[in-house]
This record gives structure tokens, C-alpha cells and sequence, in this order.
């Protein structure tokens, strides 16, 4: 490597670069070497966060609301039959979707779950424009004179 040394500085010397920018891409290496270092451990902490809780994704408004009504299930290992049997008496294999409170619940997966969060959203969303119109009916109708209550 330090045979081919004065080669490099030579191939630089011809692309412009003069004795002090040498210097300049010493600091310059250092400092992306730096950058690229916290960039992967600000990587690294996003993947695998010891705290569980703070971690750089950010999580939808749905989530954070119903995320005290879950509680995580552990599955057992599946070599290890005895905790299996054990989990299997408990009811743990009812349902893949566990429901509020810890509770499986057979009937209910994903989609259904979804479908059902963008229907009640739908029906507030709806809500409030019926009263926004009705208020503001209410409101031409008092500015024409009549009472209404």
C-alpha cells in the first residue's frame, strides 16, 4: 500500500488537487467515517431497541389509541412439546388474532379488523358532516327570522 502511495499523490497532482488538500480529505474521511458510524447505529437501535417501546418508526393514530387494550402472547417453542400441549390447553390456539384484553378471538382477523376501523371512521367522519350541515341550516334559517330551537 505504501509503495503505491506516491502514485496516488501523483494521479492527484495531475486531476488538480495540490500538497494541502491532502489535509482537507483526511478531515473529510474522518467526518463521513463518523456520519456513516452514527448512521448505522441509529439503524441498529431502530432494529433492535432494548426499550421495545422507543423506537424511530413511527406508529399509526389506531395503534397508539388500542395498544393498551393488548397484551403480547408468547408462543411456545415448537420442539419443546410439553409447553406446546401446555398452550394448547390454555386455549392459546383458538384464534390468530387476540382481541382486547388478552382474550383470542376466533372470528376475527386482520381484514375483518381493518374493515371495521375504516367503517367507524367512516360513520364519524359522516357524523360530523351531518351536523356541520344541519348547523349550519339552523343557522340561515335563525338569520332569515325564523325560530328555531
Amino acid at each position: 500500500m505504501l509503495r503505491n502511495f506516491p502514485q496516488a499523490r501523483r494521479l492527484l497532482r495531475r486531476m488538480g488537487f495540490e500538497k494541502d488538500d491532502a489535509y482537507f480529505f483526511k478531515q473529510m474521511g474522518k467526518a463521513m467515517l463518523c456520519t456513516y458510524t452514527l448512521f448505522g447505529v441509529a439503524w441498529l437501535w431502530n432494529e433492535t431497541s432494548p426499550l421495545g417501546w422507543w423506537t424511530l418508526k413511527p406508529r399509526p393514530k389506531e395503534e397508539k389509541e388500542m395498544a393498551h387494550l393488548y397484551e403480547r402472547r408468547k408462543f411456545p417453542y415448537p420442539g419443546d412439546e410439553e409447553a406446546v400441549e401446555e398452550f394448547i390447553k390454555s386455549g392459546g390456539a383458538l384464534g390468530t388474532t387476540i382481541g382486547p384484553k388478552g382474550f383470542a378471538d376466533a372470528n376475527m382477523d386482520s381484514e375483518n379488523m381493518q374493515k371495521q376501523l375504516q367503517s367507524k371512521k367512516f360513520e364519524q367522519e359522516a357524523q360530523k358532516l351531518w351536523l356541520r350541515m344541519r348547523n349550519e341550516v339552523i343557522q340561515e334559517l335563525q338569520e332569515k327570522g325564523f325560530d328555531i330551537e
